[in-house]
């Protein structure tokens, strides 16, 4: 895709299909990478599969930064490429790299610090904490591969390309189904590793990743004419990707830190609830990956737009993209809801964990187009470079308005678990419609600036 003209001129509709399908089925494979991690965890035992769900919060913090501070890189190096500023566009790209390097040095060492408290701030102990930390401490040493492959997709999602994360995501997911049993139970000079080799199998992968990406990145010319000395940290540039990527980070981090507060409500009906949530948000996942894709696309979209100061295609970024969620979400919910005790079928052979997980997806498939409508207008906001919404709307969605609704309707009104898939319900929808609202009312604002700067 050209990165210059494109972008700001080829009809919306296309440009959304271009980069959003490639990115879904990427992320497709990603969640199946995870869904393979959580079969082989299920083999192993459900005292396993239920430390893989408590460790996913903790593994969030990974996630959450990096994918964070790409949000910002992309929205900046889109931002300069729509302002005709291919320099500008080079220096935030490179300073995403070492912004990785700087978050990874930090984060190792901090994490395998204060994992064995979270873990028993869930109710994880004796060899239940041993099974949680010898997942996450193996994941933690592996962060530098994490962060660069998030700065590394910045790059080529801020140009449009998402078809080498999705190739990618397509042969991580290979890898595992080989790498997982191999480090798992061990063999051709490999020793038996139980839940540590499916971590291990994770951070080989990205490292594989990273070589990868890496060379498209060199092979597409875009870094062409810049120096080492250009890698070292310019301490404006960082500013800017922390400043335009903490809002994005904070908002995914409140993420974890809510799957951590759900977790914490679940734990109080068992070590089968905790699993049945686990698996049962796999499988919401699969069902959201068109909304990954489109928020992407909103996201490259809006910024280049936004650069070029085309407010019209911004709308019509939005209008299309909302769109195209709700027919993707209404087929996904049908299916969800539909065979939602098969899904629970394929992972666990347990009969309350199907029971808890199947009434977990029956009610989430109310919510999905709502995840839809927040993160395409979360993804516009920081398209043009308001990313403040975010942490707020995560805030409240994530932690605020769960442990006070949770509470209420376990404690108050002994609702059981049925009580937190519909807290869920009811936070998550009243999240979507202040984002709407909030969104819509920026996003006038900021076109009507944009034409008196034009006068």
């Amino acid at each position: 895709m050209d990165t210059g003209q494109s972008l700001t001129q080829a009809p919306i509709p296309t440009l959304i299909r271009k980069i959003a399908l490639p990115a879904s089925i990427g992320f497709f494979f990603n969640t199946m990478y995870n869904v393979v991690d959580t079969y082989f965890g299920g083999l192993i035992s459900t005292q396993v599969l239920a430390a893989l769900s408590l460790s996913f919060p903790v593994f969030f913090v990974i996630i959450a930064l990096g994918s964070g501070m790409a949000t910002g890189a992309t929205a900046l190096i889109a931002t300069a490429l729509g302002e005709d500023n291919p320099h500008g566009a080079k220096v935030f790209a490179v300073q995403g790299l070492t912004c990785g390097v700087i978050l990874s040095a930090l984060l190792t060492p901090v994490g395998i610090l204060i994992s064995p408290f979270l873990f028993s701030l869930l109710g994880a102990s004796d060899a239940y904490l041993e099974i949680c930390l010898s997942y996450m401490n193996v994941i933690f040493w592996g962060a530098l591969f994490f962060m660069q492959i998030f700065m590394l997709n910045a790059i080529l999602n801020a140009n449009g390309n998402t078809k080498p994360y999705r190739n990618f995501l397509i042969f991580g997911f290979c890898m595992n189904v080989v790498l997982d049993p191999w480090f798992i139970y061990g063999g051709l000079g490999v020793p038996s590793m139980g839940t540590a080799g499916i971590a291990l199998a994770t951070v080989v992968i990205q490292g594989m990743g990273c070589i990868y990406l890496g060379a498209k990145v060199l092979e597409s010319g875009f870094l062409r004419g810049m120096t080492w000395r250009e890698f070292l940290p310019d301490g404006k540039a960082l500013g800017e990707i922390v400043r335009q990527g903490l809002p994005a980070g904070s908002n995914t981090l409140t993420v974890g830190i809510g799957i951590f507060v759900i977790t914490w409500f679940i734990s109080k009906f068992g070590k089968e609830a905790v699993a049945a949530y686990g698996i049962a948000t796999r499988i919401e996942q699969i069902a959201l990956l068109p909304t990954i894709g489109l928020n992407i696309a909103t996201l490259t979209i809006v910024a280049q737009n936004n650069g070029a100061r085309r407010n019209d295609r911004i709308h019509e970024t939005i209008k299309t993209a909302l769109q195209y969620g709700a027919v993707v979400m209404l087929v996904g919910g049908v299916c969800v809801f539909t065979f939602a005790g098969n899904l629970m079928d394929f992972f666990t052979g347990d009969p309350l964990v199907r029971q808890m997980g199947q009434s977990y997806l029956q009610v989430a498939s109310f919510v999905l187009y709502a995840y839809s409508v927040l993160y395409i207008h979360v993804a516009a906001l920081q398209g043009i470079k308001r990313p403040m919404f975010a942490i707020w709307i995560g805030l409240y969605r994530q932690i605020a308005a769960p442990s006070i609704v949770f509470y209420i309707l376990i404690y108050w009104l002994n609702s059981g678990i049925l009580g937190i898939w519909w807290g869920i319900f009811a936070v998550t929808w009243s999240a979507t419609a202040v984002t709407y609202f909030y969104a819509h009312k920026i996003i006038r604002n900021n076109s009507k600036i944009s034409r008196d700067q034009l006068v």
